[in-house]
């Protein structure tokens, strides 16, 4: 499978023009593109342009309803439950972690959980925001059951992945992973690749060892058993009961919190997805002087870059330093699209009006 670079700026434009062909207005589009891309500036394909499809279909069968209102159902001076009402995710999360921050911003806390959402796209975008404002930040979500707990052959987990990032220098500290061993969408980029799978990853309908990215998806979606491993792997040897562990704390936060779908019961509703989020905004100012907190955590941050490196190894990278290299490099230099993405968006911007506006290859 070919990669070719598109010109970011231009592919920016293009998915605004793509959403707002699906109804959403000028504002509500730069956002659902923002976050979107975000991802493919980080150099995360998974979750970036390559989910447009995925989006592409959820808006066109209802999944998403492109003219939903969320609403607070339940709220404190530090927290809140938000309906989704089905709205786009990345709408919901931009709302849901601005008020987060508006409390941390009054009281020192700020926390909202929303049910029946969409997916959201990376969670380390709403963390950002959070540190972006001077703020500690963390957002969960809990996603489709993809995960097979440890001993088990059934998904009943999401990847369910949790993000958080803090004020630092040079760059925020910013952790963003999935409970499982890889999330979905890396399994989808495998099979567009029609590469196989590395061992370990994931496992078939029988609870075996399975490397056809095609056959795994295939169980997740007809729910005919297996999936992807939560983080360390099968069993307990390599400490897999960890990454299900948190995997079920991010449900309890999401689901369980909102009052809204654990990940067994998602896409299980008729033209509903039932998604649930979980955002945190804390001001670490209640803790003292915040320069200094900062000042603290960026000294300690770079002791571990400048620590011993083990042989052949020349750098210790900290979390979120691939992400803002790349980040950089992709404005300059262009993302990277491999065919069968582009191929999805032709057909998108055929059906949007948005094809004149179509990024060309830069190489």
């Amino acid at each position: 499978m070919q990669y070719h670079h598109v010109d970011y700026f231009v592919l920016f434009s293009f998915c605004e023009k793509v959403f707002q062909g699906y109804g959403f207005d000028e504002e509500q589009s730069r956002q659902i593109t923002e976050v979107l891309l975000e991802a493919d500036l980080g150099g995360i394909e998974s979750h970036g342009i390559q989910r447009l499809i995925r989006y592409h279909k959820e808006i066109t069968e209802g999944l998403v309803k492109v003219n939903a209102k969320p609403e607070i159902v339940f709220e404190t001076a530090l927290s809140a439950v938000m309906e989704g009402n089905d709205a786009m995710g990345q709408l919901i999360g931009i709302q849901a972690m601005e008020l987060a921050m508006d409390k941390a911003k009054k009281t020192g806390f700020g926390m909202v959980t929303v049910r029946n959402s969409n997916h959201y796209g990376i969670a380390g975008y709403y963390a950002k925001m959070a540190a972006k404002q001077g703020l500690c930040g963390m957002s969960m979500t809990n996603t489709e059951a993809i995960m097979v707990p440890t001993f088990g052959r059934q998904a009943m987990l999401g990847t369910n992945p949790i993000a958080f990032a803090m004020p630092a220098e040079p760059i925020p500290y910013v952790f963003d992973a999935a409970t499982t061993v890889v999330p979905r969408g890396k399994l989808e980029v495998y099979a567009k690749r029609g590469k196989g799978l590395p061992l370990g990853w994931a496992l078939d309908e029988n609870g075996e060892d399975s490397v056809d990215a095609d056959r795994v998806l295939k169980n997740i979606i007809n729910k005919t058993g297996g999936g992807i491993l939560p983080l360390g792997g099968s069993g307990e040897e390599t400490s897999g009961y960890k990454g299900y562990g948190f995997a079920l704390l991010c449900e309890i936060a999401t689901a369980i919190l909102s009052g809204g779908t654990t990940s067994n019961y998602i896409y299980k509703t008729p033209g509903r997805s039932n998604i649930s989020h979980c955002f945190i905004a804390l001001d670490h100012g209640m803790f003292g002087d915040k320069a200094e907190m900062e000042a603290r955590l960026s000294r300690f941050l770079q002791e571990i870059r400048n620590s011993k490196k083990a042989q052949g190894q020349e750098r210790i990278y900290i979390h979120g330093e691939k992400e803002a290299q790349a980040h950089a490099k992709g404005k300059r230099q262009g993302i990277c699209l491999n065919e069968k993405t582009y191929a999805e968006m032709e057909m998108i911007g055929r059906f949007t009006g948005a094809e004149a506006y179509l990024p060309a290859y830069m190489d």
